[in-house]
């Protein structure tokens, strides 16, 4: 086999073998770990493609499938293996991201996720590889669906939506009773904006009485609240944030339209749903919110609604923007108001509850939360929306 990377795989393999973290420092080990991660990464892709070469060859070891052998070498399903050779095989069409899995710096998770998207709206690679370079696989996720479903016309993608409606209900081997469905979005987000409001409230009760359960533990028991007893605060109303963009260029006469974190929908919708909600008018320049009003309600909440809707002109909702979670979002200082950082639009970022945890610590650690004010010279920052009442 000429230049043959098979000995230095195996040398790289023993050397990982022989690591004892123990004997280096943290910042030795940390380093490592991002230099691994990366090496991973390549290898990952650099075994997909020999694995392509191999099935392409007929030299997949006596497997009557490809994929079942390579599920069995990588230690993966059928299903998974598919993927992974599948991704393989588009690569080519999209070379820019081609050329950052092989160098290691994107996963082939990435990879899949950005040869869907350039597949289904053309156009959209160099923006995602650029995002996937320093965000998560969530975060990619999250954008890259964004783009493919504002690629399809709403009326269709409503259609589909609606047929694909389901529910179903079944008995796992422990007796524990199992749910899962699909519904539209108009009816689907307010349900899991109240389910998500009491799972919060449940789980900030059950930390102060000292419990460690996980989230999902404390949503399962919001569900059942929901379902057989009194709600409390937020759980008792499904809210649901509509962006309506009748100025949008290339809308169907009336704009665009969607629901945060359910995607695009008619106009049409938009409209029915308008006549029995409260509406909040927002004026952006497409990159900063500029004026928040809330039409016919006196209530000191425009700050609040700029904070939900996102960020322009996207306007996607608000997400942790560490992980990209979007549930149990808390509303964070990026510089601490014990530094003195003011609270306003531009000095608020969502958190899920654990990134939260973790930013604070940094923050303890770097000295900014045991400070009286801010430190001679340290920016105060940008200008919060103006906000208007009507």
């Amino acid at each position: 086999m000429p230049d043959s990377p098979v000995s230095a795989a195996r040398a790289l393999r023993e050397s990982l073998v022989a690591f004892e973290p123990e004997r280096f420092s943290g910042t030795d080990c940390a380093r490592l770990a991002e230099e691994l991660a990366q090496t991973s990464k390549a290898c990952g892709a650099a075994a997909a493609r020999a694995a392509a070469r191999a099935a392409e060859a007929g030299a997949h070891r006596g497997f009557g499938d490809a994929t079942d052998w390579l599920g069995r070498i990588t230690g993966t399903t059928a299903g998974q293996a598919r993927s992974l050779l599948d991704t393989t095989a588009a690569l080519p069409e999209c070379p820019e991201t081609r050329e950052a899995v092989v160098a290691g710096e994107l996963s082939l998770a990435q990879g899949a996720e950005i040869v869907k998207a350039e597949s289904q709206c053309p156009g959209t690679e160099a923006e995602l590889v650029g995002l996937a370079k320093g965000a998560s696989l969530g975060v990619l996720r999250r954008r890259a669906r964004s783009r493919r479903l504002r690629s399809v016309d709403p009326t269709e993608l409503y259609a589909r939506q609606h047929g694909s409606r389901q529910w179903r209900h079944w008995i796992d081997e422990g007796g524990m009773v199992g749910l899962a469905g699909l519904l539209v979005p108009e009816v689907g987000v307010p349900i899991v904006n109240r389910l998500e409001a009491e799972t919060d409230r449940i789980r900030r009760a059950a930390r102060r009485q000292g419990s460690d359960e996980p989230r999902a533990a404390h949503a399962a028991d919001a569900m059942v609240q929901m379902l057989t007893r009194e709600v409390k605060g937020k759980a008792e109303r499904a809210d649901m944030n509509i962006v309506w963009d009748r100025t949008a260029l290339g809308g169907p006469g009336e704009g665009v339209a969607h629901i945060i974190g359910g995607g695009p929908i008619p106009t049409s919708v938009a409209r029915r749903l308008a006549e029995r909600c409260f509406v909040k008018a927002v004026i952006t320049d497409g990159t900063r919110i500029e004026t928040v009003s809330h039409i016919g309600r006196n209530l000191p909440a425009e700050l609040r609604t700029a904070l939900e809707l996102g960020d322009p002109p996207g306007f996607e909702g608000l997400i942790c923007v560490d992980c990209a979670k979007a549930y149990g979002i808390e509303r964070d200082h990026i510089d601490p108001v014990a530094n003195g950082g003011p609270t306003a639009y531009d000095n608020l970022a969502g958190r899920c509850w654990d990134c939260h945890e973790r930013k604070t610590a940094a923050d303890r650690r770097a000295g900014l939360l045991g400070g009286k004010g801010r430190p001679k010279g340290k920016s105060k920052g940008k200008r919060s929306p103006e906000v208007r009442r009507e």
